[in-house]
């Protein structure tokens, strides 16, 4: 599934409370899908709206955010603070799909 110039790996929804996972990194372990699950949905139970983690045309993970515009419970400041500590949280495991999307998906 591509987003605007990327493809989307995964991502959440808390206005259908529904988790996607793209088939086509169906190679990740079963234990990165589940914590990457994990997140993406406490993440859109704490502050609302989607989340999407996307790898942009260099093979570089983004994490996107997204709400409905008349979500008015969407915690935008919540939302920003909340990829920060992602960010820096989870920097081992962006940078390890990164380093897969750049062997698996992409080999240049």
């Amino acid at each position: 599934m591509y987003y605007e110039d990327g493809l989307v790996l995964c991502g959440a929804s808390s206005y259908n409370k529904k988790f996607y996972f793209n088939e086509d990194f169906d190679l990740v372990p079963k234990q990165v899908k589940d914590e990457l699950k994990i997140m993406c949905v406490l993440f859109t139970e704490d502050v609302g709206g989607t989340i999407q983690l996307i790898y942009d045309d260099e093979g570089n993970l983004e994490i996107v955010v997204d709400k409905e515009e008349d979500d008015i419970l969407y915690d935008e400041i919540g939302s920003v603070l909340k990829v920060k500590q992602l960010q820096r949280e989870k920097k081992e495991l962006f940078e390890s799909l990164e380093t897969f999307y750049k062997v698996m998906v992409d080999p240049q």
